[in-house]
């Protein structure tokens, strides 16, 4: 798995608990998936159409830094499909994993539209 971004828990980042707020992870999460979505299938619209069981190993506390990594587990025809992992790069510890995040690829109205794509591409290899 490729780790793609990182985040700086911040106060603002924080439960009751003291702990990183899991929804604000999940919005890290969405966000990252439709931006690896984005660059890989060429499209500003794409969607977040499921995001499956989330399970949580550990947390994080402020000045953690959470990184996010992403793999492309299935390209369907209007679709792709991701895994994820957030981990603690201070602890080392796995915070958390989702095994199943569908992007749709959308046409200018709205709707779903094959993207052609059936491997990872990187940028890198698209410059050539």
């Amino acid at each position: 798995m490729r780790f793609h971004s990182r985040k700086w828990v911040k106060p603002e980042d924080l439960n009751p608990n003291g702990t990183l707020f899991g929804g604000r992870l999940l919005e890290w999460i969405d966000e990252e998936a439709a931006l690896y979505t984005i660059i890989q299938l060429e499209n500003s619209r794409i969607v977040t159409k499921y995001i499956s069981e989330i399970n949580f190993m550990s947390s994080a506390k402020e000045g953690d830094i959470v990184e996010l990594g992403m793999e492309v587990t299935k390209f369907g025809k209007s679709s792709l499909t991701l895994k994820c992992e957030a981990r603690n790069k201070m602890t080392r510890e796995t915070i958390l994993t989702v095994d199943n995040i569908i992007m749709v690829n959308l046409n200018e109205h709205g709707k779903p539209t094959p993207h052609g794509k059936t491997e990872v591409e990187f940028v890198k290899d698209r410059l050539k």
